[in-house]
């Protein structure tokens, strides 16, 4: 996952958070590997009811100046492998390993916790068999890009080269070319699914794949099957206007009723749609009123807001009516002495004795993180029986997210809509499909900015589904919600539409 806003951006949504300086930019460990390490080993499991046996390898791939590794799931009994589709993953940050997708959904072991708002917090942390994973249909790829998991740069290459957005995208092109060449696989089905950041990295991945004298500088001829989206964070030339609070309102209402703060017999979904309604009807002309709103029409809608998001009338009014989600996090249950995660609002930690750490104090953040990385350490070195003198890097903020480099030098990320890049990639290629997942608690990328995105991109919206999911950020938190976006992932891997 991992968005994104941390240091400037664990992914969009904390974009506006004030940029933590990038240390002094210093050489990077690790020389080149004469050869490169695999370490493999075989696995057997039960996924989308088909029980099945596939190899697992833990690879190397040399770039100039990078070594990146990849985890690859390839199932065993295929008649014909080269027709089967294969799925390239990847989280975002910048600077975040694949360990939250690959341990969360794709993989063929998850973390051991299905209660997604009171996750074990202290070790020991175990992995189970994952019967959601997509082993059945796809053969899974994840890629943890340079100065992340296992990769890193190496002393004969620069962080410049890789740590910024078409850098980054160019580096994991080049991956995913020699992992279908080294596996025999470039005339196999192609997708990608990413989160977050990721999704920034996959769209202008997508208008690269095919090459071209401006792009790669080859005509590389790598189309896309399709493109699988949770998270999204592809805008980042929104900046602080009206928009802010107009899309995350149905995320608001939708919280509002989780923890019963909102009308009577409110469902999550039904909050959803009397926010959009209310957008639509009163929200936005208000808004755009600004101080020529009369006040007997802004009291009007300051009560309205106050109902539906589950805040009193008086802190609407003093928000001007603009609640933002980090406001919201601390005053929905200020009463009761909590705050919410804004990656995942369902998830609450006490008002007392929070720091100001925006991802390490984050109710959401702070409490399932452990067990991802932890139930990682005995994960690789026992199923998958890695042996390498490296620590494995989940998310690398000083180190990677704070230099990054979005066009405009390392730094706040401003000024680009990569939605795009995924127009551009999907007016070239007219069979390119398009999934977004969003969480209905995600207040860092809200379902309600998704829809704006996806609405005002050119994006062809024929060839494109939209799903939300009772999750957060990481719309696989959950049993119920990971199942059905598992289902969900299947059916859009398998549908040749």
């Amino acid at each position: 996952m991992w968005i994104d806003r941390a240091l400037i951006g664990l992914a969009i949504g904390l974009a506006t958070l004030p940029a933590i300086a990038a240390p002094p930019q210093v050489a990077v460990s690790a020389n080149a590997p004469a050869q490169p390490r695999i370490f493999r080993s075989e696995g057997r499991g039960t996924f989308g009811g088909t029980t099945l046996r596939y190899s697992a390898a833990v690879e190397e791939f040399l770039l100039p100046g990078a070594s990146v590794f990849v985890t690859s799931y390839v199932r065993n009994d295929t008649g014909e492998p080269a027709k089967r589709p294969v799925v390239f993953a990847f989280n975002g940050g910048p600077g975040s390993s694949s360990l939250w997708l690959h341990l969360g959904l794709l993989g063929p072991r998850r973390v051991d916790f299905d209660d997604a708002t009171r996750p074990q917090t202290v070790a020991p942390f175990a992995t189970v068999d994952n019967p959601d994973s997509p082993l059945d249909v796809a053969d899974i790829v994840l890629i943890d890009p340079p100065g992340t998991g296992y990769s890193r740069v190496l002393s004969s290459g620069r962080t410049t080269d890789f740590y910024g957005v078409e850098q980054d995208a160019g580096a994991l092109v080049q991956v995913v070319q020699q992992w279908l060449r080294r596996h025999g696989r470039i005339n196999s089905p192609k997708y990608i699914v990413a989160e977050s950041y990721g999704t920034v990295r996959a769209a202008v991945m997508a208008r690269m794949m095919a090459g071209g004298p401006t792009q790669t500088g080859s005509m590389d001829g790598l189309t896309l099957n399709g493109v699988v989206m949770l998270g999204q964070a592809m805008d980042m030339a929104r900046g602080e206007g009206d928009r802010t609070y107009l899309s995350i309102l149905p995320s608001l209402a939708a919280t509002a009723c989780h923890f019963g703060k909102g009308p009577a017999g409110c469902s999550p979904e039904s909050q959803i749609e009397a926010a959009r309604r209310f957008i639509e009807t009163t929200y936005l002309p208000a808004l755009y009123a600004g101080s020529q709103l009369p006040a007997d029409r802004r009291t009007a809608v300051a009560r309205e807001l106050a109902s539906l998001v589950g805040l009193e009338e008086k802190d609407v009014v003093a928000a001007d009516l603009r609640i933002a989600g980090g406001a919201f996090a601390k005053l929905l249950l200020a009463g009761d002495g909590k705050r919410l995660g804004l990656y995942d609002a369902r998830f609450t930690l006490p008002l007392q004795g929070a720091d100001g750490d925006p991802v390490a104090d984050d109710p959401a953040m702070g409490q399932y993180v452990p067990g991802f990385v932890g139930a990682w350490a005995d994960y690789a070195a026992k199923g998958l029986k890695v042996d390498l003198d490296v620590p494995y890097e989940p998310i690398a903020f000083r180190e990677v997210n704070g230099r990054w480099d979005y066009g405009f030098g390392s730094g706040v990320p401003v000024g680009r809509n990569y939605a795009l890049d995924l127009a551009t990639a999907m007016n070239r290629n007219p069979a390119m499909r398009l999934m977004v997942g969003t969480g209905y608690y995600d207040l860092v990328t809200p379902l309600g900015e998704a829809d704006y995105v996806l609405a005002h991109a050119g994006i062809p919206l024929s060839r494109t589904s939209i799903r939300h999911y009772e999750s957060g950020h990481a719309p696989y938190l959950g049993a119920r919600a990971r199942t059905a976006l598992a289902r969900d992932l299947r059916a859009f891997l398998v549908d040749a539409k």
